[in-house]
């Protein structure tokens, strides 16, 4: 079964969603349980079997996306391990935050 990993950036983007909700919400617990629920739906997807996601080759040739709620988890698969690259927010330029991350990075 394959095991889910978080990239920097991911565990970065999820310490700004907590932060995010937090502000928004006024509730430290709201913020923590939804961030939960987020890497719980990697873990998720990490141990179904075959190849998920929709494959994205406009952000970067091996990321992968899947939609959970309102956010967009971009994810790869390297051997045997399912590696969250980024979570961000549905309405964000998401090919921009790929280009301004990662320049002209395969």
């Amino acid at each position: 079964m394959r095991k889910a990993t978080f990239l920097a950036a991911a565990q970065a983007d999820l310490v700004n969603i907590l932060v995010y909700i937090t502000e928004s919400s006024g509730s430290l617990a709201i913020a923590q349980a939804f961030v939960q629920q987020l890497r719980a739906q990697c873990h998720k997807l990490a141990g179904l079997p075959g190849t998920l996601g929709q494959a994205r080759p406009e952000l970067r040739p091996d990321i992968r996306s899947f939609s959970y709620r309102n956010y967009v988890l971009f994810f790869r698969y390297v051997d045997d391990r399912f590696e969250v690259v980024n979570i961000l927010h549905a309405h964000r330029d998401i090919e921009g935050h790929f280009t301004a991350a990662h320049g002209d990075e395969p």
